[in-house]
This record gives structure tokens, C-alpha cells and sequence, in this order.
């Protein structure tokens, strides 16, 4: 049985437009959209059963206010009012059921709509993803004043601009609970076998007022030469908490081991992080015609671009090491801090609570960032030559670039380096021994090592292993990452040439960085694979696609006259092609275990030889050429034993040199094509009937190895041992295409053949 979904979707648009008088027109729009989905979640295994979809009551309003007024012949000024609202929530399809009808005492409040997420070993989970539920109110204002006004050779622009983002958000990650039974029989007797349950106030105020101001002006030097030059300044605000339920660390003490979170507002953090005074951005373009016909055009163009940070940053972080850090306004620190409780395990007694109440020590990991972080930027630039080649057509080359600084990434600061976990993995194989099954003898751990000779998650080897918080990871936002862009740029535009018209675009690109994100939506996207080196992480970024081409064609048939004109005439096609290498990605292991000795689960391999690709998904990459970044030992070896840190021989546990994102995914090729037929039915109305076919070959297009896990595992089928290595066994498999995957959709191309018939009236 499939879980069913559904999007039902009412809007509305009113606008008005007034003038007032000559020299003053007002303008008025306002949007109204309302949409309740529901569809399968299952970001974890959950929710995939009919019953427990995620329903997602979604509300979007957007109000736009203008008003331009014509000051004199040469002065205008434009004044705009904007606000926009986004409110959606997540919650379980089964809300309505109240677990405490039936004696099922989970909690009050959220926890009790709902089912609590149910897993029986071997069965799939019941009840909805262990995300929901969850609500967020998005609201915007922008205030926008532009004055524009011309003199002689120049046309100046200078104005301000006001924006004030706010959000309002409830975070209600596994609330409902999860309670965990080993066999069906112990299900069906009610005999918990373990779960957990998130507890505490999760709601969230915060907002961010911004300012900027900026001059322009655009000079007409010769009729063939125009200059623009201008400088903006942006004043972005630092983010703030209405009750003051932010946190950051204000004191760092590696010779105790510990650090000290202090609450916004109270001594010694006035604010999160120090405001940003220094955003000036400079801009300069030019446009030339050097023969002073108009056929031949040069452009050129420098700009420098600040960013604000992402309140995402502070509120909604999944990083892949911790299981609940989503920020500074979350830490396990303050007056309303969340906390993580078992399930009191045993027979489930009617009415009686399966969770234990909160203990003393709040759930989850540190999240800070530094206080002295200044705003990401971004400088652009670009050179383009635009040359007419005819009436009809039109070439244009050009070079595009970038250059990021102060871009931001996360990291472990709680993480060991190489130098500790390489110590502190040889200090505890010397004080441990094991007995060897075969002979029974005593045998020590170093050097050679064996079972349990390698200390689990290095817990003593942390830089801040005595913080009061409980924190294993100490996440960090930092604004220190950087990335360069660089593309060339070509176009051929065919305009209604014997009823041809075709644009063909091809761009060739190569994008680098080491964070390509400030989220970890997949692994090292925003914290380095080892969070003591970063600049390691430089390579490829997330999105860097090498070539990409397209190519728009469109015919129309001419007319002709005679008999049956009205059936022979009007005929044409479009097609669309587009070709583009695959984006790159990299490997990690999905928690299979702590092969680094960093504690963060997810490293990436040790690379052994060039990687092997295939076009068929089903053995895309050969797995045989990465293998777990250590030495074996001999006790492994002769033993057969795969897939575990216990296998590296001690003090020889490093970070995998494969690079970040080295590997390329599946290209994607497509051809979209469309025939049509223009009639006019009489003078004011005619009608075009179209079959249209998408991705006419039934090419198949298959999505980022990353996805649907949003993790490409280094060992989905296990290990191997291949002569004195450990190696990934099998092949890596691709098993998603880019518009649907298990249980989530994906925007983009990649279905089956698709075929579609309209017919379109104009009146």
C-alpha cells in the first residue's frame, strides 16, 4: 500500500494603480496564498506508512505599496513599502489521535498528537517522521527610498534602503517520543525495549534590522562610451532573541578543559557577536561601442557584494555529528534549555508515563560562533563582447568571475588533531591488553594491537572534555572560508530567420571552495572533514558543473495558399536540448564507525587508485578503490575481521585523503520537443492546439549520488579485506533520478518520457 499525498492550493492577486495627479502615481498589490500538503516525509525511516503522512499547512502574503512622484523634468523619486509573510508548518497526519485516549501516557501538549514513533525490529516504524512537529512564521518588512536624477551627461541614483526580517519558530523534534521494541511479541505484550523523548520550550523569537544606503551614477562620457560607478554601505543587524534565549561561549579553558556559556544580555555578552560597521561596497561598469554603429559592444563590469547571515545560522542547523544542535539559540545552557529523556522501559501500564521526566542536565552539543566575525562578501566581475552578425543574429562571449571571502563554514573546536589522536590511541593500547582465543594467551595491544585496543569515540582526547555542559562536539560558525568562480561565457541568438529562432548557450565553469554552504544539508558542505584543517577542504564546490550546453530551436512552417490553407498552414515545432556533466560529491562513512579517531563518525576514505566509473547506476563506482584510512593489524587479518576501528593498529588512525567532492556523478541529457498548431478560428479568436513530449528519447537522468540520503556512504555493502587493506566491498549504486526519490521529492529533471496535450483559446 502507498501512503497517499496531495497539494490543494487556493490564491489570489488584487492590485491597484492610481494617479493621484500628473507627477504622483500610487501602486497597490497584494498576494493571498493558502495550501495544505500532505506526502510521506520519512527523512529518517518514519512516516512512510499510509496514515502517517506529514501534513504541511503552508500561508504566503505578500503587500507592495509605490509610490513614484515626478519632482521636475529631471528628478523622480520612487518610495516603496513591501511585507511579506511565509508561515508553514510540519505536522503528523494522525494528530487528531490522542495517545492518552488510550492509556497511552506520552506527555501533554504536542506529545500527545499523535502516535510517538513505534519501532519493532524488523518491521518498518509506525507513526510520522520523529521531525514533525514543527511551525515557523517568516515575516519581512522593507522600506525602499530611491532618488533619480539626470544633469547634463550624468544620471545619479542615491537612496536608503530599511529591511527588518523576523522569525517566530517551534521546534518540536521528537516530542511525540520514540519507544523501541525488540521482537513483535514484545510489541504486542507492550514490553518497551528502550526510546527517547525531547522535552522543554523550543519556541523562538528573533529578528534582524538592516540599513543600507547607496549613490550611483551613470556617466555618458562620448555617445559610444557610458561609465557606471557607485558605492553601497550596508548595515547589517546583529541577531537578536525578543526573551534573550541566546547563548554563545565567552571563556575557553584548554587547561581545565572546559568553556563557559554565558546568556545574551548578561555580563560579558552584550550581544551574540560585535556588529559589522565596515560594508562598503564599491561598483564600476562600462559599456562601449568602439565602431559607433551599435553592432559591436563591449561590457565590462567589478562589484563587490555583502551577504547578512542566514538567522538559520542560529536557529536551524543540522550538522551530521550531533543529534540536536541547531544553534546558539538552542544550547543546553540558559532558563529554557531542551532536554533528552528515556523511556522508562518495561510493561506499559494504562496511564501511567512511558517517559521519564527531565533530569538536571540538559540534552544536545554547544553551538557558538565568534564574536569578532565580520559579514561574507562577495566580489564579481565580468568582461563580454556582443557582436551582431547579421539583421538576424547575434553572438556574445564573455568571462565571468567571483572571488568570496569571509564565506561562512562550522567546525568542531572540541575535536583532537592528529598529533593527540595518534597519543592518545598509543597510550591506551600500552595500558591495555587482550587475551588471543586461539592460544589463550595474555597479549598486549601495543604495538601490534587486537581487540579493544582502540579507545571508543576518544572521548579523554577532546580539547574541552570536562565543559559543564555534557557537550561531545562544539560547533562552531566561523566566517573564514573562501571560493573563486571562473566561466566562459558563449551565445548564438537566431531571431525569426525564415521562421527559425534558436539560442544556443554553452558554458564552460569551474567553481572552488572549501564550504560550499552554511548548512551541512550533506557532509562537508559547511564543516571540513577535519575540523583542525580546514584549508584541506578546498576543492571542487557542491554545485561546480564543468560544461553545460543548451540549445533552443524553434520552426514554424511558412504559409502557403490555396485549397485546405486553413489545415496546412500554422505548423511548427520546439525543441529544447540540454547536456551537463555531473556534480561532484565525495564519500563518507555513515557512522559505521570511528576510523579517524576524531569522534565525528562521518570520515572520508583513504583513496587507493583512480576511481572507476560506469554509466550504469546499478555499479556506477567501484568500491574497491577506497579503503579505511589506517593500517590493519595482524589479528584482523588472520581473522577475517572487517568493518571496524578495532581492526587499525594503534596510532595509526588518520583522516582519509580522498578530497572533498574529487568524485563526478552521472551526467544529464535531455530533449524536450513540442509540436504545435496555430489556427485562427475568426478575426478575434484563435486557437493553438500542442503535443508536447518531455524527455522525448525516455533518456534516463539519475540524481547526485548523494541523494535521497543526503549521504553518499563509503561502505553501503560493507568491507573487504584485499591483500593488506580494508576496502569498501561491491559497487556504489545510484538508485534515485532528480525528480523523485524514496519517500522525498526533488526538484529537477529525470522521469520517464512524459506526454502532454493542450489546447490554448485567444480572444
Amino acid at each position: 500500500m502507498i501512503a497517499p499525498s496531495f497539494n490543494n492550493i487556493t490564491s489570489l492577486i488584487a492590485k491597484i494603480d492610481h494617479n493621484i495627479n500628473k507627477s504622483n502615481m500610487l501602486s497597490g498589490r497584494y498576494y493571498y496564498g493558502d495550501s495544505t500538503q500532505s506526502f510521506p516525509l520519512a527523512l529518517s525511516g518514519d512516516g512512510i506508512l499510509p496514515g502517517f503522512n506529514t501534513d504541511t499547512p503552508t500561508r504566503v502574503q505578500l503587500v507592495s505599496i509605490s509610490l513614484v512622484s515626478i519632482l521636475s523634468s529631471n528628478k523622480v523619486n520612487e518610495a516603496r513599502l513591501g511585507w511579506n509573510r511565509f508561515a508553514e508548518g510540519f505536522f503528523p497526519e494522525d494528530r487528531s489521535f490522542h495517545p492518552s485516549s488510550i492509556g497511552l501516557n506520552v506527555g501533554t501538549g504536542y506529545a500527545d498528537e499523535g502516535l510517538p514513533v513505534i519501532a519493532v525490529a524488523g518491521y518498518s516504524t509506525i507513526g510520522a517522521s520523529k521531525s514533525d512537529p514543527r511551525q515557523r512564521y517568516d515575516s519581512n518588512w522593507q522600506w525602499f527610498d530611491n532618488f533619480s536624477w539626470t544633469t547634463g551627461k550624468h544620471s545619479v541614483k542615491f537612496g536608503y534602503e530599511f529591511r527588518r526580517t523576523s522569525i517566530t519558530q517551534f521546534l518540536g523534534t521528537n516530542y511525540r517520543g520514540r519507544l523501541n521494541f525488540n521482537t513483535l511479541s514484545d510489541f504486542l505484550a507492550g514490553n518497551v525495549d528502550g526510546g527517547t523523548q525531547s522535552q522543554g520550550y523550543s519556541d523562538r523569537h528573533t529578528y534582524q534590522n538592516n540599513h543600507g544606503l547607496y549613490a550611483q551614477d551613470s556617466y555618458r562620457v562620448i555617445p559610444t562610451l557610458t561609465l557606471n560607478f557607485g558605492m553601497r554601505w550596508d548595515y547589517f543587524g546583529v541577531f537578536h532573541e525578543k526573551n534573550n534565549l541566546l547563548s554563545n561561549i565567552t571563556a575557553f579553558d584548554t587547561a581545565d578543559g572546559t568553556v563557559t556559556l554565558t546568556q545574551v544580555g548578561q555580563p560579558g555578552l552584550g550581544n551574540l557577536y560585535n556588529p559589522d560597521y565596515t560594508n562598503f561596497a564599491p561598483r564600476v561598469s562600462f559599456s562601449f561601442d568602439p565602431r559607433g554603429k551599435g553592432k559591436t559592444v563591449i561590457r565590462g563590469g567589478f562589484g563587490v557584494f555583502f551577504d547578512a547571515f542566514s538567522q538559520d545560522v542560529f536557529l536551524a542547523h543540522l550538522p551530521y555529528n550531533s543529534s540536536f544542535d541547531p544553534g546558539p539559540a538552542y544550547n543546553p545552557f540558559g532558563p529554557t534549555p531542551i532536554f533528552s529523556v528515556s523511556a522508562l522501559g518495561g510493561t506499559i501500564v494504562h496511564g501511567e508515563p512511558v517517559f521519564a521526566a527531565p533530569g538536571e542536565t540538559p540534552a544536545g552539543d554547544i553551538f557558538s560562533i565568534t564574536r569578532n566575525s565580520r559579514t561574507p562578501y562577495l566580489m564579481n566581475f565580468n568582461l563580454n563582447v556582443q557582436q551582431q552578425l547579421s539583421a538576424r543574429a547575434l553572438v556574445q562571449v564573455g568571462y565571468v568571475g567571483s572571488l568570496g571571502r569571509r564565506l561562512l563554514h562550522f567546525r568542531d573546536i572540541n575535536q583532537p588533531d592528529q598529533a593527540t589522536i595518534t597519543a592518545t590511541d598509543i597510550a591506551f593500547a600500552k595500558a591495555t591488553t587482550y587475551t588471543d582465543p586461539a592460544t589463550g594467551n595474555t597479549v598486549p595491544c601495543y604495538p601490534a594491537g587486537g581487540p579493544d585496543c582502540i579507545p571508543t569515540y576518544n572521548s579523554a582526547s577532546r580539547v574541552y572534555p570536562n565543559n559543564p555542559y555534557g557537550a561531545f562536539y562544539i560547533n562552531q560558525e566561523e566566517a573564514a572560508s573562501y571560493s573563486n568562480y571562473n566561466s566562459l561565457q558563449v551565445s548564438l541568438r537566431i531571431s525569426d530567420w525564415h521562421g527559425i529562432t534558436s539560442i544556443l548557450n554553452y558554458n564552460w565553469s569551474h567553481s572552488l571552495d572549501n564550504a560550499s554552504d552554511s548548512e551541512d544539508f550533506v557532509p562537508n558542505a559547511a564543516q571540513p572533514n577535519n575540523s583542525t584543517r580546514p584549508d584541506l577542504e578546498y576543492g571542487n564546490s557542491n554545485f561546480d558543473v564543468r560544461n553545460r550546453f543548451t540549445w533552443i530551436f524553434s520552426y514554424q512552417l511558412p504559409t502557403t495558399k490555396g485549397s485546405m490553407a486553413r489545415l496546412r498552414n500554422g505548423w511548427g515545432f520546439d525543441s529544447t536540448v540540454t547536456l551537463q556533466d555531473g556534480q561532484p560529491f565525495n564519500l563518507n562513512y555513515n557512522f559505521e564507525d570511528d576510523f579517524s579517531g576524531s569522534g565525528e563518525g562521518f570520515d572520508r576514505p583513504n583513496i587507493l587508485a583512480r576511481p572507476s566509473y560506469k554509466t550504469d547506476p546499478a555499479i556506477f563506482l567501484n568500491l574497491s578503490s577506497f579503503a579505511i584510512p589506517c593500517s590493519l593489524t595482524s589479528y584482523a587479518l588472520a581473522n577475517g575481521i572487517t568493518g571496524t576501528a578495532q581492526d587499525c593498529v594503534p596510532g595509526t588512525r588518520h583522516f582519509g585523503n580522498l578530497g572533498r567532492d574529487s568524485l563526478r556523478g552521472l551526467s544529464y541529457k535531455n530533449w524536450d520537443f513540442a509540436l504545435y498548431k496555430n489556427t485562427n478560428l475568426r478575426e478575434n479568436l484563435s486557437m493553438q492546439l500542442r503535443a508536447e513530449f518531455f524527455n522525448i528519447v525516455n533518456h534516463p537522468n539519475f540524481s547526485s549520488p548523494l541523494l535521497p540520503a543526503f549521504i553518499a556512504d563509503a561502505a553501503p555493502n560493507g568491507f573487504a579485506q584485499a591483500g593488506s587493506r580494508e576496502v569498501s566491498a561491491g559497487y556504489y549504486t545510484i538508485n534515485a533520478t532528480g525528480d523523485v526519490g524514496i519517500g522525498n521529492r526533488f526538484l529537477g529533471g529525470g522521469g520517464p518520457r512524459g506526454i502532454q496535450l493542450a489546447a490554448k483559446f485567444t480572444f
